[in-house]
C-alpha cells in the first residue's frame, strides 16, 4: 500500500490528513496519508528510511526552509521562494531514495487568483512578510503583476501601514492578506487600511479562510471591491501535491 503524509512540529488538526483520507475512500485508492511530527528537521530521512512505501510528504512550519538542504532536487519556484512544502519520493532501483521539492502555495495562490483578474488589476499590495507572503510575491510576478510589502514594522524597501493612503490605494488595486489578522478567534480584527478608497476596481484576497468572510473582506465587499478567502487556494494545494507525487 502506498504512504502519503505530513512532517511538521508540533502537529495539531491537519487538513491534508483529513482531505486525503476522504479522497482515498472516494475514490477507491489503496493507500494511506499519515502524519510524521518531527522536531527536527534532519529526522526526515529517519521517515523515509522507514516507510520504504512513502511516495510523498506535505511539509509545514518549522521545517520548510531546514529541509531544503535535504532534498536532490528542488523546483525553480520552491527555490525563489525559499521554501518547500510538497516532497515526491521514488526509487531509483528501488534502492536509492530519490527527493524533490516543490511549493504548492505558489500553485495554489496563482490558480486561485488568476480567474478573479481584470485588465487594471497590474499592482498588488501583500500585506505581511511571513513565510506565505514569498510564495505570493512570486506568483504575482510570474502573472506579471507588480507588487509592494506592507510591513507593521518599518524595512529597507517596503511600506507600512502609515504610508498606505487612500491615493496609494488608487494605484494598487489588489490587496492581499498574507497576515493572520481576521484569523478566528480574533475576527473583529483587520489590517489597519483606508477602506473608504476602495471601489469596484479592487481586488481583496485573504489567505485566511476561518472565518469564511473576514473583516478584511466584508469591508472590501460594502464598498463593492471583489473579494476572495483562501479555503479554494488550501484546496488546490493539495491538488497540486497529489499530482506531483503521481506525475510520470
Amino acid at each position: 500500500m502506498d504512504k502519503y503524509g505530513l512532517i511538521g512540529y508540533p502537529l495539531k488538526h491537519s487538513f491534508s490528513k483529513q482531505f486525503f483520507t476522504e479522497k482515498f475512500l472516494r475514490e477507491g485508492i489503496d493507500a494511506v496519508y499519515d502524519n510524521y511530527e518531527i522536531a527536527d528537521a534532519r529526522m526526515l530521512l529517519d521517515v523515509v528510511k522507514e516507510n520504504p512505501e512513502l511516495r510523498g510528504l506535505n511539509c509545514t512550519i518549522p521545517h520548510k526552509r531546514a529541509i531544503m538542504s535535504l532534498l536532490d532536487s528542488i523546483s525553480d519556484e520552491a527555490r525563489e521562494i525559499g521554501a518547500v512544502n510538497v516532497i515526491r519520493i521514488h526509487r531509483k532501483d528501488g534502492k536509492k531514495c530519490i527527493l524533490e521539492g516543490f511549493n504548492s502555495d505558489y500553485i495554489g495562490f496563482k490558480e486561485s487568483i488568476k480567474p478573479l483578474l481584470k485588465p487594471n488589476h497590474r499592482n498588488a499590495l501583500i500585506l505581511g512578510t511571513g513565510g506565505a507572503s514569498q510564495a505570493i510575491r512570486v506568483a504575482l510576478t510570474d502573472l506579471g503583476i507588480n507588487w509592494k510589502y506592507v510591513s507593521r514594522k518599518p524595512q529597507p524597501g517596503m511600506l507600512c501601514y502609515e504610508d498606505v493612503t487612500p491615493a496609494l490605494m488608487q494605484q494598487y488595486e489588489i490587496v492581499v492578506n498574507c497576515s493572520p489578522v481576521g484569523m478566528f478567534p480574533h475576527t473583529d480584527e483587520a489590517p489597519a487600511l483606508p477602506y473608504e478608497a476602495l471601489t469596484e476596481n479592487h481586488l481583496l484576497y485573504d489567505l485566511v479562510y476561518n472565518p469564511d468572510e473576514t473583516l478584511f473582506l466584508k469591508r472590501g465587499a460594502e464598498h463593492g471591491a471583489t473579494t476572495k478567502n483562501g479555503l479554494e487556494m488550501l484546496h488546490l494545494q493539495a491538488i497540486a501535491s497529489w499530482e506531483i507525487w503521481n506525475k510520470e
